[in-house]
């Protein structure tokens, strides 16, 4: 993933409709590929499309492209339902039981915080169609499911170093086959490792000095050959 889902929703907080009251905001222009405007605030509400724009921004296109919160839940139900989770995390998309939508930020035992499209900023306004981006914060009874689009995004968003420690980490608990354990053995007659630890990953600057030795051994680095 190229950047972080919630970092791009949390850069959108306070757009509105321009004018108010019209559907016309730069996530329906991207959803449906040209200005929309509704003037008597019955059509193209866009609190789905806000949710697909900033996994689209975020570089995670979603499976399934629509402006419906039923119908991206139907999607998942049918097509991927082990991505429709009881319990919340951080990046989750969440559907209310009033037809509308956001980006999980954070959870406690009774409420949820999400980033929100086409709310208002408070209980006075209209919920599910606000006509701005707002935080918002709801008790979890009004939820009637949680989609999981990503499948673990600390992984997604880990260094280079990080997936080699990991990778790391996950070798050593394996057991060396035979034919590793005789490599490792030459290895260490080589100088290359001191076999330690038999199954860690090599830096490259050894797996040069193993193939360049490699090439010395059969003569294949010498003159002429």
């Amino acid at each position: 993933m190229g950047k972080d889902v919630l970092k791009v929703a949390a850069g959108e907080l306070g757009i509105t409709e321009s004018p108010a009251n019209s559907n016309n905001v730069k996530y329906n222009t991207w959803f449906y590929g040209r200005a929309v405007r509704d003037t008597a605030n019955t059509k193209y509400p866009w609190c789905m499309a806000f949710v697909q724009w900033c996994f689209d921004q975020a570089g995670c296109r979603l499976p399934h492209i629509t402006a419906s919160c039923s119908n991206l839940l139907s999607w998942y139900r049918t097509y991927q339902p082990e991505r429709v989770v009881q319990d919340p995390k951080p990046r989750d998309i969440i559907i209310y039981n009033f037809g509308h939508t956001g980006i999980v930020e954070s959870t406690t035992a009774g409420t949820v915080t999400a980033i929100e499209g086409n709310t208002s900023a408070g209980e006075s306004g209209s919920q599910s169609n606000g006509g701005g981006v707002f935080r918002r914060v709801r008790s979890k009874s009004l939820v009637t499911a949680y989609i999981r689009p990503l499948n673990n995004y600390e992984e997604d968003t880990m260094t280079g170093k990080e997936i080699y420690d990991a990778l790391n980490g996950y070798l050593s608990k394996q057991p060396a086959p035979a034919w590793a354990r005789e490599e490792l053995e030459e290895a260490k007659k080589l100088g290359i490792t001191d076999g330690k630890e038999p199954m860690a990953l090599i830096p490259r600057y050894q797996a040069a000095i193993m193939a360049k030795r490699a090439r010395e051994a059969t003569g294949a680095g010498k003159k002429g050959q």
